[in-house]
């Protein structure tokens, strides 16, 4: 069953997405910033599902074990630094917990969208937007473009992993290529950044 008729198609809601570390938190804060659009961001809604007590909590508890607590936190938080490392290393864990959360991320993003219904513009962050199969809540898609390199060395420095696992996660996205054919702006955050704000000035 469709999800369209819960929203507003009026609405212009821009996809954005990227691989990880290509930029996109930079680029939203700026959106923000300079037109102060709503910016709904999938991950926040990933943290906040997996916070204590919550269903989401106990499901991944009973399924990975008191190990996934990070016990040095005031409310026995799940330790999502190992979550992470587990899920990038075994492909089942990683299906287990994407098919838990996807689609609890993706209604409460249409939630949200409804709740902004007077807006006419939202910016959507989704990192996995074409893995997750997000794209039917977006009226466009605008993918960050970033050389591997350059991500490879984000990332490292960001999750302070060796360049081997670096290149192990960016691998298990989808590539580049493949989102392009399907994305409607490309934003270039190679290393002139007023390239993409100029990208950006143009189309809001």
């Amino acid at each position: 069953m469709s999800i369209h008729p819960k929203l507003n198609n009026k609405q212009r809601r821009i996809g954005l997405t990227g691989g990880i570390a290509s930029g996109k938190s930079t680029i939203a804060k700026y959106i923000k910033e300079y037109i102060d659009i709503p910016i709904l961001d999938a991950d926040q809604y990933s943290k906040d599902l997996i916070k204590p007590k919550s269903n989401c909590y106990k499901k991944v508890i009973a399924y990975f074990g008191p190990q996934i607590v990070d016990h040095h936190s005031s409310e026995n938080e799940i330790n999502r630094a190992l979550l992470k490392k587990i899920i990038f290393e075994n492909s089942k864990h990683r299906k287990w917990i994407q098919n838990l959360l996807h689609p609890l991320i993706k209604e409460k993003m249409i939630e949200k969208c409804n709740q902004f219904d007077k807006n006419k513009n939202l910016v959507l962050v989704i990192p996995l937007l074409f893995e997750a199969k997000f794209t039917d809540i977006c009226t466009e898609i605008w993918l960050v473009k970033c050389p591997k390199e350059v991500q490879k060395k984000r990332l490292m420095k960001r999750n302070i992993i060796s360049e081997n696992q670096a290149e192990k996660i960016i691998n298990l996205q989808l590539n580049f290529e493949d989102k392009s054919k399907f994305s409607d702006v490309i934003l270039d955050n190679s290393d002139n950044k007023q390239l993409w704000k100029n990208t950006i000035q143009k189309l809001i």
